[in-house]
């Protein structure tokens, strides 16, 4: 793999600092910018924590989401065995009723007078020993259905508390993402206090590669399927972050892997944590086009290595799909899918 260019640990975008320079001195020359509007040093801090908990609570969601599907699913699946159990047994409950008129009828006499009036005493014993016995299985396999049904049923009202629990957890988190929101709100309106010159090469820098393309190398993907993922995600440069979203229109950073594996008929897990582990781990400096790369020690962010030490990922909200240097977050863990 080729050298890689490295960004500022934080990931933050690059072009910030020297706007953030620019902006206190511009602020220090004129003395007559409210004290509010002045970013203190910590800004960039700040708004990384920002967009690192927006990803975290992004991916959280994700999470609970899959696992709501998951157990729609599993009660769908118990709602029908269920069904076909109930089928069962009333269509057992109409041969037992059919079975007892025929009892009832055959039966009319005390067993003993019927035995002592019968023109074949042996008939009428092996009839009655082959009654019994079908009753008896009869009985039991009812027993063993409604055994079946309630515990099917019991199984149904768990799952349905599960799914009520999990819903719950994933309004818990979109509303802790609106929270993140809010905060992204504030730290875009304390960078947009720049002059419109200085915040429009801001932007521009925020936005990096999405005009150019870098040089990716000669590195080429390790099979078929990496290749044409690499093709998916380089369609989606340019296309806009998404809460949840896995496309086409707009992505998250998991999404955008889940989408574009999709297109070489490949299914990935939805969150970026699981995708860590969905292959085989290999080092950083042996990456290869396709490869998924993982950032932080919670894997709460994912990438595509594209070759040259670059990688295509939907960033954060603001920012669309485009290419960063691979070391542009710590913790950066490859896998190859």
């Amino acid at each position: 793999m080729g050298s890689h260019r490295r960004l500022v640990p934080s990931g933050f975008d690059r072009g910030a600092s020297a706007a953030l320079c620019v902006l206190s001195a511009t602020a220090a020359a004129l003395g007559a910018v409210p004290a509010s509007a002045v970013p203190h040093d910590d800004t960039r801090a700040e708004v990384d924590r920002l967009y690192e908990q927006a990803e975290q609570a992004t991916e959280a969601y994700n999470k609970a989401d899959e696992r709501a599907d998951t157990l729609r699913k599993q009660v769908s699946i118990a709602q029908d065995r269920i069904a076909r159990q109930q089928e069962r047994i009333n269509s057992m409950r109409e041969a037992l009723g059919s079975l007892a008129g025929a009892q009832y009828r055959a039966g009319g006499l005390d067993p003993s007078l019927a035995l002592l009036f019968s023109d074949d005493p042996d008939d009428y014993l092996d009839k009655a020993a082959a009654l019994d016995r079908i009753s008896a299985h009869q009985a039991g396999e009812l027993k063993d259905l409604q055994e079946a049904m309630r515990e099917l049923t019991q199984e149904r009202v768990e799952t349905a508390g599960q799914l009520s629990e999990l819903e719950k957890s994933r309004k818990a988190v979109a509303t802790h993402k609106r929270t993140v929101e809010k905060k992204l709100a504030k730290a875009r309106e304390l960078l947009n206090s720049l002059p419109s010159a200085e915040r429009a090469a801001y932007d521009r820098a925020s936005r990096s590669g999405r005009a150019d393309m870098p040089d990716l190398g000669s590195a080429v993907p390790p099979n078929a399927r990496a290749g044409a993922a690499v093709a998916a995600a380089r369609g989606a440069l340019g296309k806009p972050y998404v809460w949840g979203s896995t496309g086409p229109s707009g992505f998250d950073c998991s999404g955008l892997m889940v989408w574009s594996y999709r297109q070489a008929g490949v299914s990935l897990p939805r969150t970026s944590q699981a995708q860590r582990h969905v292959g085989r781990q290999v080092p950083l400096s042996q990456a290869q086009p396709g490869d998924l790369v993982t950032y932080r020690s919670d894997a709460s962010h994912v990438g595509m290595y594209v070759g040259n030490g670059q990688v295509i990922h939907a960033p954060y909200p603001g920012a669309p799909v485009r290419y960063d240097p691979v070391g542009m977050m710590p913790g950066a863990t490859v896998t190859r899918v």
